[in-house]
């Protein structure tokens, strides 16, 4: 016997050792016109590449990113779905999502191609303000969100907006 492994007499696993690994990681595919999992934006903290189709990136707690998700079979699209996601720390609640582990504040969650396209336009727009989309309000990303689920129109986001929700948080403990 090598390394740190311990015989247990009786059958009961050795206990859990408690993770250190502060991450939320998400699983990304690549096969092109089949399977595309790609994040749109986000600060990455850390990228493990699997092999030439599949990686895992990683995300550091209260970072949020936007994750997008497309796969076609012969006969078309099957899926296509974008979330907008903020990555929980250690003992934080979240919510379960497919790809990524543990899971995270889900701000924004749209399926359908129309409407996933129209979340990157907003995206493309807050980028054109020079404003990185990670820096953006989470009530924003949950404002689209809502309006798009049902079926109307969101407001853009504006510089004002941006400058109020800085000041917000500095003024928040």
């Amino acid at each position: 016997m090598t390394g740190n492994f311990v015989p247990r007499i009786g059958g009961n696993p050795a206990p859990a050792r408690p993770s250190t690994d502060v991450l939320t990681r998400v699983e990304l595919t690549w096969i092109e016109k089949r399977i595309e999992h790609w994040i749109r934006f986000g600060h990455i903290a850390d990228e493990q590449i699997l092999d030439r189709k599949r990686r895992i990136v990683s995300f550091a707690p209260g970072n949020i990113f936007a994750f997008a998700r497309w796969a076609a079979n012969d006969y078309g699209t099957i899926i296509s779905r974008i979330d907008i996601v903020r990555a929980v720390a250690p003992g934080a609640p979240y919510q379960t999502l497919p790809f990524v582990r543990p899971g995270g504040e889900i701000l924004l969650k749209i399926t359908g191609w129309p409407k996933v396209e129209r979340v990157l336009q907003a995206v493309d727009a807050i980028e054109a303000l020079d404003i990185d989309p990670v820096e953006v309000s989470p009530d924003y990303w949950r404002h689209v969100h809502n309006r798009l689920t049902v079926a109307q129109e969101p407001r853009n986001y504006t510089r004002t907006q941006h400058q109020a929700w800085r000041l917000r948080q500095r003024a928040e403990p």
